[in-house]
């Protein structure tokens, strides 16, 4: 059997941060593609095991990987590049001022799809509201347009082998579990 001439591209491992920050984009727009399926589906279909199922893998997403990605933004790459850019005079630090506002109000959007969808995922017949679906999908598409154009690309130029291992590092201590 003849073999295609592509490459999967391999996962990234934490040993790229930047890159491993670009795939935890790729999985949030895939779960904004779900939901936004899911919205759809809703009104034809109710509450189904396929929206439930849909429901549960979106809020599991959401409420682990999701904080854990802001976390690796807010707490660890973004204080770096704020003082670089202060150092660079660059206008990146004002940007970041402005993701870490858009965090807060994607956080706020969350809090009340997630309680919808909490609904769903019990089967309860509830409808998402198409337009929070739309400014969430949306508020998430444009931040992520705006990291990757601007933050990541300045991140690849400035961070030295220290600094993006310390970054690799907090990633993934934040996503080791430790027994109590």
């Amino acid at each position: 059997m003849k073999s295609d001439n592509f490459l999967i591209k391999p996962a990234p491992s934490f040993d790229e941060p930047i890159e491993m920050l670009r795939a935890c984009h790729e999985r949030i727009a895939a779960q904004c593609a779900t939901l936004e399926k899911l919205a759809a589906h809703l009104p034809l279909h109710g509450p189904d095991t396929q929206a439930q199922q849909a429901a549960r893998n979106i809020m599991r997403y959401f409420d682990v990987a999701g904080p854990h990605h802001h976390a690796d933004e807010e707490q660890d790459l973004f204080p770096m590049l704020i003082e670089i850019s202060q150092r660079q005079c660059s206008p990146v630090g004002g940007r970041i001022a402005s993701l870490l506002d858009e965090h807060r109000s994607l956080e706020a959007t969350w809090v009340q799809l997630r309680a919808v969808l909490a609904n769903v995922a019990d089967g309860k017949t509830r409808l998402l509201e198409r337009h929070w679906v739309a400014d969430f999908v949306g508020a998430y598409r444009a931040h992520i347009a705006l990291e990757e154009s601007q933050i990541f690309p300045f991140a690849e130029a400035c961070l030295d082998r220290q600094q993006l291992a310390r970054l690799s590092a907090a990633m993934v201590a934040r996503r080791t579990i430790t027994p109590q």
